[in-house]
């Protein structure tokens, strides 16, 4: 499956029953998960760091702990945001420690080359942080499974909801790498489609402390909405200083394109009332996803962000497959991985389709007023439920990118 096989190639024979003639990855009967993503940095708050890895283990726990009759391994690593560092540790993982899945991968530039690297070795990836719609278009694999959300699905929900209250014009402050500009072009093209405008962009390195030129460009283009296209510290960086130079007192709105309610906790329900955003899931949405919420902060959890029930969820989702097709080897996993719903707290009647894109519903959420909130995570309302039919694209035709030799 190696070299010349596109993953639409793969998926015809998985689903004409036709085996590959190779055993791809390393079937060696014992499951060993790699959490590769960024335990220090600017993304470790709400999507990766130490959430993420409780998140993995606490699905490893729930599961038995074994998986075809052997104890389940769990590795992390900081990939401290450089591809370079995150294909090394891969490499080495893959090749000396046998890492059967790699999962989390935050940072667009990371999962692209993890992706990639990973498939040419036949070895799952699923991303949960990593946001670009790229990981299932241009730079499809065999392999590469994205869970949780992408930058197609994220303006579906908050800029038609912004354009469609008056947001008009926009101007975007984005992040100068694969994410941002993904998610600026995803975004551009709902605004656009609903009849607004696009005034300019401005790209900002990613964790940087100073955005206060990017923001006297964004506020004397005479823009109604400040998109900010970027994400975690970035994100509450570039708002804190925004509220500084009187951004929005002055009448222009900013939209955080991808928000947690980590970012909003720290920002303050004062500054960010009202403020509307899109996620693959949240805390309080219903029963289910509240028990889970209670028992993943009993067991070493963080802020419950959508990232983390994501990760929970998939390691869940992977440990069922690898027992559905009694085996650790990568095709076969891949294979029955696609074939069964992911219907549980977190995506409810969620597939994961030829491409390794999970299809979920979506959820726009509405930040409360600081006396509306009731407790330390009661911080939004569920506006609207976005489908996932309607939040993603349909499967191309064409199938996922050719891999390199």
């Amino acid at each position: 499956m190696r070299g010349a096989l596109s993953a639409l190639t793969v998926a015809g024979a998985m689903a004409i029953g036709i085996a590959p003639a190779h055993a791809a990855g390393n079937d060696d009967g014992k499951v060993r998960i790699g959490v590769l993503g960024d335990m220090s940095g600017v993304y470790s708050t709400g999507f990766s760091g130490r959430g993420a890895v409780a998140a993995v283990k606490m699905a490893v726990e729930d599961f038995g702990g074994e998986a075809l009759g052997e104890e389940v391994e769990v590795l992390s690593a900081d990939h401290q945001n450089k591809a370079d560092i995150a294909s090394a540790t891969a490499r080495e993982w893959i090749d000396r420690e046998k890492v059967d899945v790699i999962m989390d991968l935050t940072n667009s530039a990371v999962g692209l080359a993890v992706q990639q690297l990973a498939s040419n070795k036949g070895i799952i990836t699923i991303n949960t942080g990593a946001a670009t719609s790229e990981l299932t278009n241009e730079a499809c694999t065999p392999y590469g499974i994205h869970y949780g959300y992408d930058t197609h699905a994220l303006p579906v929900g908050t800029a038609t909801a912004i354009v469609k209250n008056g947001g008009k014009k926009w101007f975007f402050i984005t992040a100068d790498y694969a994410f941002g500009h993904s998610l600026e072009k995803n975004t551009r093209a709902v605004v656009e489609e609903l009849g607004g405008s696009v005034a300019g962009s401005v790209r900002a390195p990613l964790n940087t402390n100073d955005f206060s030129s990017y923001l006297l460009q964004a506020k004397s283009s005479g823009a109604d909405v400040i998109g900010l296209a970027n994400a975690g510290q970035d994100t509450t960086n570039a708002v804190k200083q925004a509220n500084e130079f009187g951004i929005v007192s002055g009448g222009q709105s900013l939209a955080g394109m991808l928000v947690l309610i980590s970012d909003v906790q720290s920002l303050g329900l004062d500054s960010t009332a009202g403020l509307q955003f899109t996620v693959g899931w949240y805390w309080d949405h219903d029963e289910q996803s509240r028990e889970w919420t209670e028992r993943y902060l009993d067991n070493g959890g963080t802020t419950p962000t959508f990232p983390h029930a994501a990760l929970y969820s998939s390691t869940t989702a992977y440990l069922n497959a690898v027992e559905a097709a009694g085996t650790d080897e990568s095709d076969a996993v891949r294979k029955a991985i696609g074939n069964k719903p992911i219907d549980d707290f977190f995506a409810k009647g969620g597939q994961i389709r030829d491409d390794g894109l999970l299809e979920h519903d979506m959820y726009l959420l509405k930040v409360k007023k600081p006396a509306e909130s009731e407790s330390r995570w009661d911080i939004a309302t569920v506006e609207r439920t976005i489908p996932g039919d309607q939040a993603y694209p349909p499967l191309s035709e064409s199938g996922c990118a050719m891999l390199d030799n």
